[in-house]
Formats: structure tokens, sequence, C-alpha cells
């Protein structure tokens, strides 16, 4: 019990300074942006798709995953579209409440983070380890994420900070919840490639297109590329 709250402390902390460092340097957030997209569409692609496949594929055919995926990615879509952005076309304002599920979305993400953390310690301590320094490789940058979604959508530094605390607790409440209930395998692998498709959506419709807004795009792009490719080492590596 204390070692799986300690090492989901771990991942709560890694997000707290992902996210404290975005706001520091929130004058340079469209290259943050630029990272943050790359490390969403990271996550997603080297992280979570890889697991949600192999959890997915002992109790579900492929398809079944897939389809998992393009639910969350339109599921997110429609949301956007018929919730998020009800304004008006020539209205180019942000809108807070794209910010905020945006926010929550992610913080989902960290509570599944804990609850895996969780599990894995319930099969062995070695696995639990493995579990967690896989969560840690990305939580930092989901509170840079958290953070950028709430500030790009004109929320105040304010608003991103008392998202990011949410994002920073998920994990440990996450860890803490695997006492009460059960999750099993096939249900995780499913609610991962969920999160596969939205976390794809808000990279390439949200945060891709908002870096390159009046900034260079040549080196918001490479900011991009570095955010995958450095997910895509840190997952290889905690691996």
């Amino acid at each position: 019990m204390p070692s799986i709250l300690l090492f989901a402390l771990a991942a709560s902390v890694a997000t707290f300074v992902g996210g404290s460092f975005a706001l520091k340097f929130r004058d340079q957030l469209h290259l943050i942006l630029g990272f943050s997209a790359g490390a969403v569409a990271g996550v997603a692609l080297f992280d979570l798709l890889p697991e949600a496949i192999s959890l997915g594929a002992r109790y579900h055919a492929s398809a079944t995953v897939a389809l998992f995926v393009a639910l969350g990615l339109f599921g997110y879509l429609v949301l956007d579209r018929l919730v998020f952005l009800h304004a008006h076309k020539e209205d180019e304002e942000p809108h807070a409440a794209r910010g905020s599920f945006g926010a929550l979305t992610l913080s989902a993400h960290s509570f599944l983070d804990g609850v895996a953390i969780g599990v894995g310690f319930q099969a062995s301590a070695a696995l639990g380890a493995i579990v967690t320094a896989a969560v840690l490789t990305h939580d930092f940058s989901d509170g840079i994420n958290t953070v950028n979604l709430v500030l790009k959508n004109g929320g105040g530094w304010k608003k991103a900070f008392r998202w990011l605390l949410v994002d920073a607790a998920a994990p440990l409440l996450g860890a803490a919840s695997t006492l009460l209930f059960h999750i099993s395998e096939s249900a995780i692998g499913l609610v991962l490639a969920v999160f596969v498709g939205t976390f794809l959506y808000l990279s390439a419709s949200d945060l891709i297109p908002e870096s390159h807004h009046r900034h260079p795009r040549a080196l918001t792009t490479v900011m991009t590329l570095l955010g995958a490719g450095l997910l895509y080492l840190v997952v290889r590596l905690a691996h």
C-alpha cells in the first residue's frame, strides 16, 4: 500500500513540474504548443496505442480496438463541434470550455495512469515499477499539455494552475482507487484505445494549428517533431 502511493506520488510530482514549466515559460507559448502537439501525439502513438493493442488483442479483435480509437477521435470531434464551438464561425476567440474539457481529458488519462500503477503492483512489485517508469515518461508532458490547453483557449494562469493541481492529484487518486475496485484488462485496453483517438484529435486539430498561428512554422515544426521524438525515446527506454 505505501509503496503504491509513493510511486503514484512520483507521477503526480512529474505532472506538476511539467505544468509549472509551461506556466513559467508561457511567453514562448507557441514553441511550447509545438512541443506539446508532438508530445500528445507521441503519447498516443508510442505509449497508449501499443498498450491498447497488447491488452485488447487478448480479448478483442483488432477491428474492435480500432473501433474504440475511432470512437475516441470522432466522439471528441462531435463534442468539440457541437458543444464547445457553438460560437459563430467568424468568431476566432478561444472558447474556455474547450480548454477545460481538454484539461479534464488529460486529467482522466492521468487518473488511469494511477490505476495502471496500482494494478501493476497488484500483479507484482517488478511489474508495478515498470509501469511506473512508463507513466513517469509522459506525465511530465501531461502537465505541460494541460496548462497549454487552458492558456491557448483563453484561460488565465490561475485557471491553468487549478487544472494543473487536478491533473497532478489524479495519478495518486487513481492508484488509491485500485484498493476499492478492480478493472479488467479487457476494459482497460478499450479505454486506452479511446484515449488514443482523443489525444490524436487534440494534437492534430488543436495544438498543431495553434502552434503555427502567426509564428515561424519551421521552428514550431521542429518543436513538434522534437516532442514526438522525445516521447518515443523515453517510452522505448522505459520498456
